[in-house]
């Protein structure tokens, strides 16, 4: 991921994912794929509130939609739709990425912020709205 500033729309989705443990996968449309972070808790609604994200292998942009039950394997579980809408890229860094989400649930502006130290660690917070 490298340093850059866009201004286009493009999509993000939430999918709240029953596998072993409760989460929540936030993806957000980046180079012609889901770049993908699983959330152990519900993603944050208001200003103040920090959820650990994890990394996690990018998906194909036709998972935006996907709701059902992964039988089978890595990730088995009932997935749903959470949250889905547009967002704007303000500022795109190998560490930190700033942008607007315009969803039912979640709206405003949010940060992911790499933790320096942890190889797929990033913090994902909201930061006005």
């Amino acid at each position: 991921m490298t340093s850059k500033t866009m201004k286009s729309k493009t999509i993000f989705v939430v999918q709240e994912h029953h596998a072993t443990h409760l989460h929540y996968d936030f993806r957000l449309q980046m180079d012609g794929v889901l770049k993908s972070w699983a959330v152990p808790k519900e993603p944050p609604l208001v200003e103040g509130v920090k959820r650990l994200a994890i990394l996690v292998d990018d998906h194909a942009l036709s998972y935006a939609k996907f709701e059902g039950d992964i039988e089978e394997g890595y990730g088995k579980g009932t997935v749903k739709i959470w949250d889905s809408g547009t967002y704007e890229m303000e500022s795109e860094h190998d560490n930190k990425f700033v942008f607007v989400l315009h969803g039912k649930k979640l709206n405003g502006r949010y940060t992911l912020l790499k933790f320096e130290k942890a190889k797929n660690g990033w913090l994902f917070f909201k930061i006005e709205g």
